[in-house]
């Protein structure tokens, strides 16, 4: 496995307890993103490395950066349909590109625009973006908040192939840190290496509430 590990326990004195945070691991040229599939998907995609097969391309697909946001919607892997959990490392500079063309998908999250700009943006927009709440492993809400981004038509066909350099299926991992977390151990529960990405785009950390 290729995802760089950390005591959870020692992570979360450093990570912020509030505000909007892309939390993630990267560096200068990846990130790594999650997503949780059927078996005939998941498979499909560690094995070929794109996603193909019966993987729709004309569906919206959702990533997330955070690797416990993902722990809380997939049930570390165990809600049907979500059995096969994939870290993604994407190029840096698709990740980028694909929230710089995001609209949210709430106009509660919107500054800066009137409704019907909004409504308009939607119907033309390619990637989705949107905060909610952050959880911890047991899936209790914090009060910090996650990033999702959801991808279609174009930007779905770039997603699924050219712009990941390697899939990973990390569902023995979960499976067994969830152990440590259904027996309220979290001294030795592992959880990928993350931290706050900011952009060198002052205007892209602006549009995503990164800074204040």
């Amino acid at each position: 496995m290729n995802l760089i590990l950390e005591k959870y326990k020692e992570q979360i004195k450093e990570w912020p307890r509030s505000g909007h945070h892309i939390m993630a691991q990267y560096n200068d040229e990846t990130i790594v993103v999650y997503q949780s599939y059927r078996n005939e998907i998941g498979d499909f995609a560690a094995q070929n490395q794109f996603f193909g097969g019966a993987f729709s391309l004309e569906r919206m697909t959702w990533i997330k950066p955070n690797f416990l946001w993902m722990m809380y919607r997939n049930g570390w892997g165990k809600k049907e349909g979500q059995e096969v959990v994939l870290a993604i490392h994407l190029k840096r500079e698709a990740f980028e590109r694909y929230l710089k063309n995001a609209v949210y998908s709430s106009f509660n999250q919107v500054e800066g625009q009137t409704h019907e700009e909004w409504k308009e943006d939607v119907k033309t927009s390619e990637v989705r973006l949107q905060w909610d709440p952050d959880h911890d492993p047991h899936g209790d809400k914090l009060e910090r908040r996650a990033i999702q981004i959801g991808l279609r038509n174009d930007f779905i066909k770039s997603y699924a192939k050219e712009d990941i350099v390697l899939i990973e299926d990390i569902s023995g991992f979960v499976t067994e840190q969830y152990e440590h977390v259904k027996n309220n151990d979290l001294d030795l529960l592992m959880t990928p290496l993350e931290k706050p990405l900011l952009f060198e785009d002052q205007e892209l950390n602006l549009k995503l509430k990164l800074l204040y």
